[in-house]
Order: structure tokens, then sequence, then C-alpha cells
């Protein structure tokens, strides 16, 4: 048994969100044959990620503030705390926080089979796309 050292918070960078988003890991590998991976992820008011997919899907469980997620049919939902959203494995999606709010989201997911193809990050999001008023 580990008690696991704290990891410094990080910063995520501009190339894959918007705005200020903050990681803190909470599990990640430790030997070969392990893939998950946990996070707390906090953004700040409007802050959102780039599209992206990830190879195993994701569970993301929203903890503080008002989430909302985003699919390439045009959907824009809002999560609230106490709920968990899934995206399967490669469905492009987005995440971000509401307008005017924090949001908090406890991030879940496995690597695939090489870490570094665990996510593939696309281009930014629109403001529309955002703001679900994409045409």
């Amino acid at each position: 048994m580990n008690i696991e050292p704290a990891n410094p918070t990080g910063k995520n960078p501009p190339e894959q969100f918007a705005g200020d988003v903050w990681l803190d890991p909470i599990a990640l590998p430790h030997e070969g044959d392990q893939r998950m991976v946990v996070a707390t992820v906090r953004f700040a008011p409007g802050a959102r990620t780039a599209w992206h997919s990830h190879a195993r899907g994701q569970y993301l469980r929203v903890t503080q503030g008002v989430a909302r997620f985003g699919g390439r049919d045009g959907t824009t939902i809002e999560v609230y705390p106490g709920q968990t959203l899934y995206t399967p494995p490669g469905e492009e999606h987005w995440h971000a926080a509401a307008p005017g709010c924090f949001m908090e989201h406890i991030a879940m997911l496995e690597h695939g089979d090489d870490p570094a193809t665990t996510t593939t990050w696309l281009e930014h999001i629109t403001d529309d796309e955002y703001n679900g008023t994409q045409p």
C-alpha cells in the first residue's frame, strides 16, 4: 500500500484549452498493464477545451458549478454537480464552464494502447459552438 505523493496543480496548455483551466492528478498508472487516469479539473468561468476525443472513452463527474458539453451534432448540454457524463471511445466533444461560474469535474479515463494516443486534440471551439448558437 502507498499513500500517493501530492502532485502540483498544473495549468493546462493554451493549444488545447481556451481560458484558465487547472488539473490536479488523482491517480496515474504505476505498472505497465495499468491504464486508469483520474484527475480533478477546474475551469474558470467560460474556459473550455478544444474539440477532442479519447481512445477508450471518458467519464466526467461534475462536482461544482455548471458544465457545458458539446458534440459534433451541434448538441450543447449543461451538466450539474452530482451528474456524470460519459463520452464513448472516439466521440469528438468539448467541455467548458458555463459563463459566470467556475466549474470543477473529476475526469476518469484509461490510457490508450500507446499513452500518447489516449486523447486526440483537434481545433478550438467557436463562440457559437460554446453558446449553442451555431448555424
